[in-house]
């Protein structure tokens, strides 16, 4: 027998699915309280000394937090190809602003302190929020989209066409429960941010971080449930009529899709999911609770509301992975938008070699840096803090 005949294909399927939002979600639990922290940064920082404290609690992880970013990135180019196509096309706009936003980000942690003009550094300092804040809401916003369904269809020979336009690839997705979603993307890492400041630092910048961050988690306790219900009584679902075989060829179009009254039927057929919101509201809610004291419980808490509220998503959807509102007979779903069999065995072979060694490598970094950044530290003349 062939070796990768051992894994069914329909089990690897489910796998890299599973390991497709692992990735996500260790996107949002790292590199976003980086985000976090720069949307927090003109706000929690009033003066020179307090942004540099800011900066330099993330400025020696931020770079090891992007590999989540590049291997989720990775892993949809890879194991599921029509994912990829049609995301990084439709989206190309919006996506185009995250890279320029993202890439504003380390110039900013490089340049800042070259000069020491008060303007310079303001305008330095107003590109790291950007360079936070617009990903974090422009990461919902797609969100949003996924589950409202996205403006695509097959050919009969699978090629990808987005119909939404050049400008409708970025206007075209700012549609209200769309926008809804990136307040509540944009407030959830926020929340995350401040939670990894009151660990990272004292006195005012930790003072500050705590009332930002309750008010954040308070906007998302409310978007959150808002979103929940809007989902559950405005928008519809979708759903199969005939289901394509598990194990069978990746062709969307050999199933048959229609819209269903709402996603929320997914929690009639698999009960067990409504965990992952549950796991979302107490969270957020503890997280708020916690940022009125105590240090690192605010971080571990909103860890898990975020852990909660991706995975919610992505339980209610199952199977599907990228629907289409124009032909949903072309939607994407697991069953049908995977790389092929071999493909997805050697891919899970080289994470189970090299997935481990970043965790470990990453928990190592974290425990290096473990500490408080502290005025003196920075303002130090032989340290090389940014």
């Amino acid at each position: 027998m062939i070796l990768f005949e051992l894994v069914p294909f329909e089990a690897l399927r489910v796998i890299w699915w599973l390991l497709l939002g692992v990735l996500l979600i260790g996107f949002a639990l790292t590199d976003g309280f980086d985000m976090g922290v720069g949307a927090l940064l003109p706000f929690a920082g009033k003066t020179d000394t307090e942004r540099r404290v800011i900066i330099n609690t993330v400025g020696p992880v931020w770079e090891g937090n992007q590999v989540w970013f590049i291997l989720g990135g990775g892993a949809i180019f890879a194991a599921w190809p029509p994912l990829y196509a049609v995301s990084f096309s439709g989206f190309y706009l919006a996506m185009f602003l995250i890279l320029v936003a993202l890439i504003l980000r380390p110039v900013a942690f490089k340049y800042r302190s070259k000069r020491e003009g008060e303007r310079w550094r303001r305008n330095w300092d107003w590109a790291l929020f950007i360079g936070g804040a617009l990903p974090a809401l422009l990461f919902g916003v797609a969100v949003g989209n996924v589950l409202l369904g996205v403006p695509f269809h097959l050919t009969p020979d699978l090629m990808p066409i987005y119909d939404g336009g050049l400008f409708g690839k970025l206007f075209g997705l700012l549609r209200p429960f769309a926008l809804l979603c990136g307040v509540v993307s944009l407030a959830m890492l926020v929340m995350h941010g401040a939670g990894w400041l009151v660990l990272k630092t004292d006195g005012a910048v930790q003072a500050r971080a705590r009332d930002f961050g309750q008010k954040a988690a308070l906007v998302v306790l409310v978007g959150y449930a808002l979103a929940g219900l809007w989902l559950a009584f405005g928008i519809s679902g979708y759903a199969f009529v005939t289901e394509p075989p598990h194990d069978g060829p990746s062709n969307p179009l050999l199933s048959e899709v229609t819209r269903s009254a709402s996603w929320f039927a997914a929690y009639g057929e698999r009960p067990w999911i409504a965990i992952a919101p549950v796991l979302g509201f107490v969270g957020t809610f503890m997280a708020r609770r916690a940022l009125v004291g105590g240090e690192v419980s605010p971080l571990l808490w909103s860890k898990l509301g975020i852990f909660g509220m991706i995975s919610s998503v992505g339980l209610v959807m199952f199977p599907f992975i990228l629907p289409s509102y124009l032909d949903p007979n072309s939607s994407l779903t697991v069953w049908d938008a995977s790389s092929s069999h071999m493909t997805l065995f050697v891919m899970l072979v080289a994470g189970v070699i090299f997935l481990p060694i970043i965790l470990a490598y990453t928990a190592w970094v974290y425990r290096v840096l473990w500490g408080k950044v502290t005025a003196d530290a920075v303002e130090d003349p032989h340290s090389h803090s940014y």
